[in-house]
């Protein structure tokens, strides 16, 4: 349901830029770290009630036909949204201590291949044939998801244990590398495969995301009104897609043309504008009128949104609507989490998630792994329908969340 991590340390205080401005001591934006986490929180509560039976229709999805959205449709745009809001915070600190801009594109290069490679593992993870690769679909998806884990960790600098964490990392490395090469699945003309890229799963919709809107805003991040242009041109290219004016941009490969629709890469802009507005001097120093200025825009999404509505209203078809609504909520859910955990420091309430939020991309495979290692049927197998997979899904939620605090405690972080 998504992802990433994914986003390194959000931090701004009156952010500087690239052009050599003097820069202050950072200050990590709570907000932030608390919404990704409530965000991964629900993401894996509505995973896991996904495959049970027996619930009302607003605990899934809505079907690809219908016209609505339930709260579940919510969670993926949510995520993209706070994608967008940490992109230029990061990129800014990263050049504002000197990095050149080249290692910066080198970064994001390599943070979206990670994410796309995670991405493929997990959507070939129930397609192994154990006969072809030589093992069972639970082990290579264990041995997979622990290779990535030991390679992407950050570890601690500790004299005595940087030999360790270095033969940690590179057999990391090797794991994954061998799991990719032995993986083989029986293709629909019945011959052996290897992985299928029709499906990125959601880790793989973000790192092409992410990739295709730094596109955009690398270049043109010294002129922040650009960003409200590249905003309008991917809202109207999803609308030409949703009138069906424009269908070459399903169709082209994603190395061809990344932007698909548009839908996607329209959310991580709008947090992206989101950021650039409130927590940067970019438009508007004064915080109050960053708040209204930030409400403006939320009203102007949906405003918007209600203008495309005869497009339908639909995450499976990622129509307008559904992108515009879900930004201008999110804009709405940050502010108010903002003025609670950054303006008023009330932040204990949250301590259950922030570890989600600060090391998001372990709790993301922290699921499939334990169902890899466990199997699905091992974990409730007797609660799953009615009332009582809610149940299941709370306890399977909160396990997650705690062995997430607990890793975290323990200095396992995985980080791109």
């Amino acid at each position: 349901m998504a992802a990433p991590p994914i986003i390194e340390s959000d931090k701004t205080h009156q952010v500087v830029g690239d052009s050599g401005w003097s820069r202050p001591n950072p200050v990590r934006v709570t907000s932030i770290d608390i919404f990704r986490g409530l965000t991964m929180l629900v993401m894996v509560f509505v995973n896991q009630l996904g495959e049970m039976k027996g619930l009302p229709w607003w605990t899934y999805h809505m079907p690809a036909t219908a016209n609505g959205m339930t709260y579940v449709d919510v969670v993926f745009p949510f995520f993209l949204f706070i994608v967008g809001m940490s992109m230029p915070l990061a990129i800014r600190r990263r050049l504002s201590e000197g990095a050149p801009v080249w290692t910066v594109w080198l970064h994001v290069a390599g943070r979206s291949f990670a994410l796309i490679v995670l991405g493929l593992i997990l959507a070939n993870s129930d397609k192994v044939d154990a006969r072809l690769t030589g093992m069972a679909p639970n082990v290579w998806t264990f041995l997979a998801l622990l290779g990535a884990i030991l390679f992407l960790n950050s570890y601690p600098e500790l004299a005595g244990y940087k030999t360790l964490f270095k033969v940690s990392k590179i057999a990391g490395f090797v794991l994954v590398v061998v799991m990719l090469i032995i993986f083989r699945r029986v293709a629909a003309d019945g011959q052996p495969a290897w992985l299928d890229s029709r499906y990125w799963e959601i880790l793989g919709m973000i790192g092409w995301t992410y990739f295709t809107v730094c596109l955009l805003y690398i270049p043109t991040r010294r002129w922040p009104w650009m960003q409200f242009v590249w905003f309008g041109g991917l809202t109207g290219l999803n609308i030409l897609c949703g009138l069906h004016w424009v269908t070459w941009a399903y169709r082209a490969p994603f190395y061809i043309w990344p932007f698909k629709s548009g839908a996607f890469g329209s959310i991580v802009m709008a947090g992206l504008i989101t950021s650039l507005l409130f927590l940067t001097d970019d438009f508007i120093a004064d915080r109050t009128r960053r708040t209204v200025a930030a409400l403006v825009f939320a009203a102007a999404l949906f405003a918007l949104g209600s203008i495309t509505l005869p497009l339908g209203v639909s995450k499976v078809r990622a129509t307008p609507t559904w992108c515009l609504v879900c930004s201008g909520a999110a804009v709405c859910v940050f502010l108010m989490l903002y003025w609670i955990c950054d303006a008023r420091k009330q932040v204990r309430w949250a301590r259950f998630v922030r570890p989600a939020g600060s090391n998001t991309l372990l709790t993301y495979l922290l699921p499939p792994l334990c169902a890899a290692a466990f199997g699905r049927e091992v974990l409730f197998a007797q609660w799953n329908g009615g009332w009582h997979a809610v149940v299941q899904a709370v306890l399977f939620t909160a396990a997650i969340m705690a062995l997430a605090g607990l890793l975290t405690r323990w200095r396992v972080r995985v980080q791109l």
